[in-house]
């Protein structure tokens, strides 16, 4: 909008009345249309030719025909106002057999061997143009990154969150005790530990604090020998595997490990440690967005 159209109050709502006006060819009709009243769609008029400068609208018997001005204008006008009110009313479409999308998916470490290779095969399968950028989270980390705009989606656990942020659970987990049964410490049988075994024991730890406090000590208070303190739960069972060392792991992650190291196995804790809820976040303002709709409902199908 230039200047000299600013200075004559030119609202771009005058011209949805006046296209209007124009295809019913009486006022009354119009207002009914635009659910107005007569005497604002009068008004709405008299303020656009004003605005224009010139009469747009004639009487011709009991209706009223459009100038030659207000042809030209109604020629112009029209086309755009079709096209945003069609683009304002469509809620538009998604397919994800041609979605190309790119989306930003924040993971926990202990999430990715369960989630992505089955997600990346329902992709392969459903949605083989859209592509993932997976990106490490962990509880600290997935609120500034959602809110950011750094991430579409996350899967993980979450401390509270603001109103802005959408949040669904998943599942519920808890941690077991993993340890190598060839270790001549445990022997072959399965390892019952009481607290004083298990506090006797040393320990490799996951600290997303770079410390050596692990989840036992900030519940309970309890004290460790932590000879291990690492930053995920990536090769957890490697590190276990031909050593004395326990692990405190979530079961999830224990079944992965467990799989992938014949000798391992795993022990109840000498104590209740409270599930924790692994979710999905994503923001408010996408909750309509279809292709993460999408990859929500592909993740809940997954999840355990």
């Amino acid at each position: 909008m230039n200047e000299s159209a600013q200075e004559r109050n030119l609202d771009l709502n005058l011209l949805r009345v006046f296209v209007v006006v124009a295809e019913t060819g009486a006022v009354t009709a119009a207002a009914k249309r635009l659910y107005l009243t007569q005497p604002a769609v009068s008004a709405a008029l008299k303020r656009l030719a004003e605005a224009v400068g010139e009469p747009l609208f004639v009487r011709e018997g009991r209706g009223i025909a459009l100038t030659a001005r207000g042809a030209r204008l109604l020629a112009t006008a029209r086309p755009p106002l079709q096209a945003l009110l069609a683009a304002a009313l469509d809620p538009g479409t998604f397919d994800a057999a041609t979605s190309s999308r790119t989306i930003r998916l924040g993971l926990a470490d202990a999430a990715e061997s369960w989630l992505l290779p089955p997600l990346l095969r329902k992709l392969a399968r459903e949605a083989p143009l859209m592509r993932l950028v997976v990106l490490p989270v962990q509880f600290r980390t997935v609120v500034p990154l959602l809110t950011s705009g750094n991430l579409d989606l996350a899967v993980t656990v979450a401390d509270e969150t603001p109103p802005s942020l959408r949040r669904e659970e998943l599942f519920r987990g808890s941690f077991i005790c993993l340890y190598d049964r060839r270790h001549h410490r445990f022997g072959r049988r399965h390892l019952a530990l009481t607290q004083q075994k298990y506090l006797a024991a040393r320990h490799i730890i996951v600290s997303y604090n770079g410390d050596l406090r692990g989840v036992v000590e900030d519940l309970f208070g309890l004290r460790r020998e932590v000879r291990l303190s690492v930053a995920s739960f990536h090769n957890i069972g490697a590190f276990v595997a031909r050593t004395d060392l326990l692990a405190t792991v979530p079961t999830i992650v224990a079944a992965r490990e467990l799989k992938r190291h014949k000798w391992l196995a795993t022990a109840e804790l000498p104590f209740a440690v409270p599930t924790s809820p692994t979710e999905a976040l994503w923001r408010a303002s996408s909750e309509d967005d279809p292709a993460i709709g999408f990859l929500r409902s592909a993740i809940r199908a997954i999840a355990p």
